[in-house]
Formats: C-alpha cells, sequence, structure tokens
C-alpha cells in the first residue's frame, strides 16, 4: 500500500531544480548567457521552495524540520548498523541534505548574481566564494544521490521513483 507523500509542486520543483543546476554547472566560461539565466531560475526556485515551505502540502512544509535536524547526528550514527527507521516524507539524514543544499544554493546564486554587478565584478572574495559553494553543491548532490540509492536498498523501496510519482510504500519493501 502506497501513500502520496511528495505533491506535484514539489516533485516538479525537485527535478527542474536538478536540471537547472546541471545546466549551471556545465556552462560557465563557454556560455555564459545559459549559465547566468540558469542562475536566476535557481534564484526562482529556492524563493519557491521556501515560499512552499511554509505553505504547502505536510510533508513539504518545514514545521517538523528543527526536530528532525537535532536527530540527524543520531540517525547517522545508527545507519552504521543498518538502523534506518520509518519517515514517510524525509528522514533526519535528508533534512540536514536539505537544509545544506538550500543553504549553499543560496550562496552559490546570490554571489554568482553579485559577479556579474559593477560594484563586485571581479572581487576576489565573491569570486572566491561563488566557486567554492557551486563546487560544494554538487559534492553534497553527490552525497544526496548516494544517499538516496544507500536508503533505497537499505527501505528496499525505489526512492528515486518515489520522488517521480510522489508515492512511498507505507510499510517499506511491501
Amino acid at each position: 500500500m502506497s501513500d502520496l507523500v511528495w505533491d506535484w509542486p514539489l516533485r516538479l520543483w525537485h527535478w527542474t531544480l536538478a536540471l537547472f543546476v546541471f545546466i549551471a554547472w556545465f556552462t560557465p566560461n563557454k556560455y555564459d548567457s545559459l549559465h547566468r539565466f540558469a542562475g536566476y531560475v535557481v534564484i526562482g526556485l529556492l524563493v519557491f521552495r521556501v515560499s512552499w515551505g511554509f505553505v504547502g502540502t505536510r510533508h513539504s512544509r518545514f514545521r517538523t524540520l528543527r526536530a528532525k535536524l537535532r536527530a540527524a547526528p543520531a540517525y547517522l550514527w545508527g545507519l552504521r548498523h543498518g538502523i534506518t527507521g520509518r519517515y514517510m516524507g524525509l528522514n533526519p539524514a535528508g533534512a540536514a541534505m536539505m537544509v545544506a543544499l538550500l543553504s549553499l544554493l543560496t550562496i552559490s546564486t546570490i554571489t554568482g548574481a553579485m559577479e556579474v554587478t559593477v560594484s563586485f565584478f571581479g572581487v576576489w572574495w565573491v569570486e572566491d566564494t561563488h566557486s567554492y559553494s557551486s563546487d560544494a553543491v554538487m559534492i553534497l548532490v553527490l552525497l544526496h544521490v548516494l544517499g538516496t540509492i544507500l536508503m533505497s536498498v537499505l527501505l528496499r523501496e525505489n526512492l528515486i521513483w518515489a520522488m517521480f510519482t510522489g508515492r512511498k510504500l507505507r510499510h517499506g519493501g511491501e
């Protein structure tokens, strides 16, 4: 038996964000106009996600975020022994990853937008912050994908497919 967990706006946001982050990652210096466009789209997507975190459906909201972030270290520690627990929305590790990714994407896009202004063009710390935060985003994206695959194996449920359909198994592996 499966339940609808992620609504269609959140799923569309997730895959659109992934697409435009990859476009931004592969286009700097060669296709600067496309790179800037992708960055501005990501800014718009971040604004949407923060808004949806307050007005969206149950598993889209940030209501339980604080508790999940507090639980994240113990959750990650338990994963060493295969202890996963069952979460219909994000597990504590997923919540921590979401906060880290949204934070770094915010830093990356803001500094990227700053780089094309007269006041901050060529300023070393803006360029370095944009570059390092963008690299960190890609490292976290890789960890996010690997973590999703790991949890799919441990829970015996295709969590990548669940982000397309919005549905998760109620009791995992059933």
